[in-house]
């Protein structure tokens, strides 16, 4: 399955005890639809509370005799209108939706201006940010790194190695856009990496500082994490798939009216 939602509401994706999440919405349906409890649902990987995702990658394991394009739509037709599947294929038996990812690409979206429509969608920085520190502080961040300061994941329990495969930045707009693709993402990792470019684009971070904590462990860091508002898990890629070039808003805000 292929789905976008709009995390607002959820308290992430992953099922928790008496908390809206995306994946406990999807299993709630799916029960209703199939008329079983006999019935699995694996994401591609978490997403926290009030993040949002363009394109989520889920599989469900289920016996029906339905076609997948009857189970989009019933599974729709079922579920509140912040979740939403644009796709339903048959797949392997074999294939899992997080064992078999490659790679992952996150969206984060910071607006220069207030905005009356895209508050949901966006981290409004009043300051002034210089994009060409924020593009060399992000250079720092690519390659095989350890980014423990840069999640809140227990080091002693996983491995805090990511494979930074490209941070790309783009002005759009009254919109900056970064786009972060690796490996695999630890938690809040995303938004603290965010967070701390923001802090050198606004001046107050020097680049050695950023070097600093990519050697040391720190819970500096953490203090700069970015709101979850502006953060969208943009694409899951499986192997051999092309990684996408282009970076667009979700949300255009355009540019502010001069007089």
């Amino acid at each position: 399955m292929y789905l976008e939602y709009e995390g607002t509401r959820y308290s992430g994706w992953q099922v928790q005890k008496n908390a809206r999440t995306v994946q406990g919405a999807l299993l709630d349906v799916a029960r209703e639809v199939f008329d079983t409890s006999e019935v699995e649902i694996y994401g591609s990987g978490r997403t926290d509370a009030g993040v949002h995702a363009l394109m989520q990658v889920a599989h469900l394991d289920v016996k029906t005799m339905l076609a997948p394009e009857i189970i989009r739509m019933k599974l729709n037709d079922g579920l509140p209108a912040d979740i939403n599947i644009l796709e339903v294929e048959k797949s392997s038996p074999k294939f899992h939706a997080r064992h078999d990812a490659v790679g992952r690409s996150y969206l984060y979206q910071i607006s220069r201006r207030r905005t009356a429509f895209g508050k949901r969608y966006v981290w409004w920085i009043k300051d002034e940010l210089i994009v060409a520190r924020m593009e060399a502080a992000a250079r720092l961040f690519v390659g095989l790194k350890d980014l423990r300061s840069f999640t809140s994941d227990d080091p002693e329990e996983k491995s805090t190695k990511v494979q930074i495969e490209e941070i790309m930045i783009k002005e759009e707009g009254d919109l900056i856009l970064i786009r972060v693709r690796g490996s695999h993402f630890l938690w809040k990792m995303t938004r603290q990496i965010v967070g701390v470019l923001a802090e050198v684009g606004r001046g107050k971070m020097p680049l050695d500082e950023v070097k600093h904590y990519l050697r040391v462990t720190s819970d500096e860091p953490a203090k700069y994490t970015a709101p979850p508002s502006g953060l969208f898990l943009e694409r899951v890629y499986y192997g051999g798939e092309k990684k996408i070039e282009f970076l667009r808003p979700v949300l255009n805000l355009g540019k502010r009216i001069n007089h």
